[in-house]
């Protein structure tokens, strides 16, 4: 039985179950990689991505790549995280080596995040703004996992496939690409079910759900 199929046990698997989403988007975060520099053409552009090239004084940096998506909200990719923000809940960075969002009331970024340092004042949510947190959070999950079947839709399981056969180099843990969409498809419904997963307990208000 995999690791997000018994997220159903919090306590015993919540360790697990984290280690498993860190590798899942340090996974994904170098297949935007492979994305940009896939030989017909830059993937991110196509779909609609907004490339902003380093400035003189950023040399040496990657270039921002931001998406506009319906209802006033954004995603942007970095090699170190992705901001996902929304104008009415405010925005959440997730690390790429960390799976704990931290927030923001900030649902749009004022520049470009060249570096950590760019992004705004990011902290746990407040008791008011958990459901925000948690909503922003599953919905950057469900945006993965579209991202992944469109993937697969459009330019096909053996391209993921090759990209991830480079991924895999031994030392990696490897979601293979037919289990990728999935996996973030999972993971989202164990995170709705149980908040507990993203923050600490003493953070979880006692009286209420926060689904």
């Amino acid at each position: 039985m995999s690791v997000l199929r018994q997220a159903n046990v919090p306590q015993l698997m919540r360790s697990d179950l984290v280690k498993h989403a860190v590798d899942l988007l340090s996974q994904q975060i170098w297949c935007w990689g492979r994305d940009i520099l896939r030989p017909e053409g830059n993937w991110l552009l196509e779909l609609g991505f907004d490339r902003v090239k380093p400035p003189d004084d950023r040399e040496g940096y990657s270039s921002v790549y931001s998406l506009q998506l319906p209802k006033d909200r954004c995603v942007i990719l970095r090699g170190f995280g992705v901001f996902y923000g929304d104008v009415r809940d405010g925005g959440i960075f997730m690390p790429r080596y960390e799976f704990r969002p931290k927030y923001t009331t900030h649902g749009t970024l004022q520049s470009p995040p060249w570096a950590d340092t760019d992004l705004p004042k990011l902290d746990l949510p407040q008791e008011s703004q958990q459901r925000s947190y948690l909503t922003l959070t599953c919905n950057l999950i469900d945006w993965l996992h579209e991202y992944e079947l469109e993937v697969v839709e459009l330019l096909g399981i053996e391209y993921r496939r090759s990209i991830l056969r480079q991924w895999d180099n031994g030392n990696r843990t490897l979601i293979p690409a037919e289990a990728m969409a999935n996996s973030w498809k999972l993971l989202g419904g164990a995170l709705a079910a149980d908040c507990r997963l993203l923050l600490p307990d003493c953070l979880v208000r006692k009286d209420r759900s926060l689904r």
